[in-house]
């Protein structure tokens, strides 16, 4: 079992989340939220992005378990950056929490994100960020019209 913070715990909670899954999560450095999420989607798959190489070197070493049993993968990118590589089936949710390109703190690289991020999901898929009691979920209307 993953021990997350009272907060995160939250917004793993209110994710909506089934078996079967493919999940995407943004900026998952340490890599808490993703085990969860990997324990509760049973079959699943999570990909943690980040734009840090530290910060994916630390998901790897703390979500070895799950990587190993090809639940997780970890891959080093930006979300603006964020692509499907050729062969990988698109998801059915994303999230992201603290990550200052889909919080507001960059809007330029927002409006970049929201796009990539539309385009690795399936046209039913949704993102949700933090930032409301404790998630909300972000429109991406525009952002799959571009």
């Amino acid at each position: 079992m993953v021990t997350l913070s009272a907060r995160l715990a939250a917004i793993v909670d209110a994710l909506p989340l089934r078996e079967g899954m493919r999940v995407l999560e943004i900026g998952g450095t340490p890599g808490a939220a993703a085990r969860a999420v990997s324990q509760r989607i049973g079959n699943g798959h999570i990909l943690v992005i980040d734009r840090s190489a530290k910060g994916t070197a630390l998901v790897e070493a703390h979500a070895a378990e799950e990587i190993a049993a090809g639940r997780l993968r970890v891959r080093c990118v930006a979300a603006e950056d964020f692509a499907l590589v050729p062969g990988e089936e698109p998801f059915d949710l994303a999230f992201a929490v603290r990550v200052g390109a889909l919080d507001g703190r960059h809007p330029k690289a927002g409006v970049r994100a929201r796009q990539r991020i539309a385009a690795a999901l399936t046209p039913e898929g949704r993102l949700f960020v933090d930032g409301g009691t404790p998630l909300r979920e972000v429109d991406l209307t525009d952002a799959r019209r571009a």
